[in-house]
């Protein structure tokens, strides 16, 4: 029977795997899309990473982990919606562009 510490290893490598796999098929016109989903993933870990750090029970190790998880995590959310927003804008007219 395997340890908690190796299930945790071998799920954490399929879901490298699957994850590299996934992102590499992607056409770079569903970039903004994929954004989306990866912020939102990112939104789950810091829900997970507060919750964690702030369990009655953390230890140092825990709450440094999950502040280094947060920052991490909120960073990709702000950097996911800025490059969002620079594609969309690539796509906008701008005044007194005619169409040709």
């Amino acid at each position: 029977m395997p340890s908690n510490l190796e299930l945790g290893l071998y799920v954490f490598m399929l879901a490298t795997f699957v994850g590299l796999e996934v992102i590499r098929k992607v056409s770079p016109l569903l970039h903004t899309p994929l954004m989306s989903l990866t912020n939102a993933i990112s939104a789950i870990s810091v829900v997970g990473a507060i919750l964690i750090t702030g369990a009655a029970g953390a230890t140092t190790l825990s709450k440094v982990l999950g502040f280094i998880a947060i920052t991490a995590a909120v960073t990709n959310i702000v950097s996911g919606f800025l490059i969002t927003d620079r594609m969309l804008k690539m796509f906008k007219k701008r005044p007194g562009e005619e169409k040709k």
